[in-house]
């Protein structure tokens, strides 16, 4: 029950914390849910809005403001996680959760299939490197003490002989089926989920002394404060942003040409050519691909 309360307080901060500038998260649904397997539960809706996040070559192809929504199941200690765009119907990304009184030794923890070892990654929040602009000395887990439990700060070694522990197992699916840009985003998808599972869990326990001794009722009334103040957030920034400015069309176009006459309509010039037939190279169209800036 601790671990639930002090993760329900880091996301609720953790979001308020990330939100402003036009971006950041914003709650739509937060409403009870019964899931007939794991019980009584907490369903979420949420927009991420982050295009300053994203790499350069992902900001040419989405609009200037986009979100991804969040839909989560939270039936403690099972979550389930689902994210998507709606104008790119063939990205997903869907993430299950379970959490443990163990230090991860459980090599099949979700009851069905047990993952190949080497689709494994151990995740430690004292030894992993994170981003560096996300490093706070307040939340370095090698230099925190708390002052209400006495715990910390962690050494080496730490996930052999501490108590208590916690293990969050993640299964994380995600795909993006474009050509050209699957590999990239699929990649960037788990290094991000990567970074932002180090941070998180490192808030949450080096916010120990700021949730210590809530109860689950009061963690949530924090956690429809936190929210109300994202949202006024996200929603105050994109306003005063005003009108975005015209985007390039989404559209691209494909012409197909076999001989100079043609191309020299379209205004292409043409560079003389050996003739075709001295090639061994057999002659073929020529596509023209081109996206209007």
């Amino acid at each position: 029950m601790k671990y639930r309360i002090g993760q329900l307080y880091m996301i609720s901060k953790h979001s308020c914390e990330q939100s402003g500038g036009g971006e950041g998260v914003e709650v739509v649904r937060n409403e009870s849910d019964i899931h007939p397997q794991h019980g009584v539960g907490q369903m979420t809706e949420k927009r991420i809005y982050l295009n300053s996040k994203l790499p350069s070559w992902a900001r040419a192809f989405v609009p200037r403001f986009f979100y991804v929504t969040e839909k989560a199941w939270n039936f403690y200690p099972y979550t389930i996680t689902e994210y998507s765009v709606s104008y790119l119907p063939k990205f997903s990304v869907r993430i299950e959760t379970r959490f443990e009184n163990n230090n991860g030794t459980n090599d099949n923890v979700f009851g069905d299939t047990p993952t190949p070892a080497g689709n494994v990654s151990f995740l430690d929040i004292l030894s992993d490197p994170i981003p560096e602009r996300h490093y706070k000395e307040s939340e370095d887990p090698s230099r925190w003490l708390s002052t209400k439990t006495g715990r910390g700060p962690l050494e080496e070694g730490w996930r052999e002989d501490h108590k208590p522990i916690m293990c969050s197992y993640k299964r994380v699916q995600c795909s993006f089926e474009v050509y050209g840009f699957q590999t990239r985003t699929e990649e960037f998808i788990h290094k991000t989920i990567q970074d932002i599972l180090l941070v998180g869990h490192r808030q949450a326990v080096t916010w120990i002394d700021e949730w210590h001794g809530l109860s689950l009722e009061e963690v949530r009334e924090y956690e429809q404060t936190m929210q109300e103040k994202t949202n006024s957030k996200v929603k105050s920034s994109q306003n005063n942003a005003g009108p975005p400015a015209a985007s390039r069309p989404v559209f691209s176009r494909s012409i197909s040409v076999t001989d100079e006459c043609s191309l020299k309509k379209m205004g292409v010039t043409t560079a003389a050519m050996s003739d075709p037939s001295a090639s061994s190279v057999p002659h073929s169209p020529i596509r023209l691909h081109s996206t209007p800036e």
